[in-house]
């Protein structure tokens, strides 16, 4: 493999004075606009070099809309599409001991590392934009994911069983609040995935839609929200 850097900086500045954006402000555009210049970067590049941009995004993101709309949501081949952000942490952690030495050490370096898109300046040299502390640990959204998607079970059933998966890790207020933000995420953010790449089905949940998951994006999620809130 061989390692290459492309510095867009300039880009993505002309790009702000294009458009007239203040890069002082730091809201979607500011961030978005460094996804959609990734992405833009790597399909040329992979049309120079007869290749695919195989896509980073994962069934968490993917179920929680957490993607820049054609920035990282994009790609030519969705290879992470059916694995959850937790799985994908278990396979580095198993690649990493399986290869060991210089790589093992690499690898426990990414999984050290605060989950984050890395669209705002870091603070005092330190990742400034946390995920989890934005939309919720995945733990928690992966088990929600599971029972919702998988088995169709109700919030309230999916609230009972969390309680007891998570007794003593997480307070009944803490799993409601982020029960709750899975059922408005997941529905509001339907649009994202009817325009998914393909990619592969390597789990028994899959929110591809092409075979697996039909939804409309106007769906309401008002009768979920209600169950949740009430919890």
């Amino acid at each position: 493999m061989t390692s290459r850097t492309v510095n867009i900086a300039d880009s993505v500045r002309r790009h702000f004075k294009d458009i007239g954006h203040d890069e002082k402000v730091k809201n979607a555009a500011y961030e978005n606009a460094q996804a959609r210049t990734r992405t833009l970067v790597l399909m040329d590049i992979a049309n120079d070099e007869n290749g695919l941009v195989v896509g980073t995004g994962d069934l968490s993101e993917l179920a929680l809309g957490w993607a820049t709309y054609n920035g990282d949501h994009m790609s030519m081949y969705g290879v992470n599409a059916s694995v959850p952000k937790t799985l994908v942490k278990y396979l580095i952690r198993h690649e990493a001991a399986r290869l060991g030495g210089e790589a093992e050490k690499v690898l426990t370096d990414i999984l050290n590392t605060e989950i984050s898109p890395e669209l705002l300046p870091p603070e005092n040299g330190k990742i400034a934009q946390k995920t989890e502390e934005l939309v919720g640990p995945y733990e928690l959204h992966d088990f929600y994911l599971y029972y919702a998607v998988r088995w169709g079970f109700s919030p309230k059933k999916v609230y009972f069983l969390a309680k007891k998966a998570f007794a003593g890790a997480y307070g009944d207020e803490t799993l409601k609040k982020w029960l709750v933000s899975f059922y408005k995420r997941f529905f509001s953010q339907q649009f994202k995935r009817s325009c998914l790449p393909d990619g592969v089905k390597i789990g028994s949940v899959a929110l591809s839609p092409r075979g697996d998951w039909r939804m409309p994006s106007d769906a309401c999620a008002a009768l979920w929200l209600a169950e949740a809130e009430a919890l």
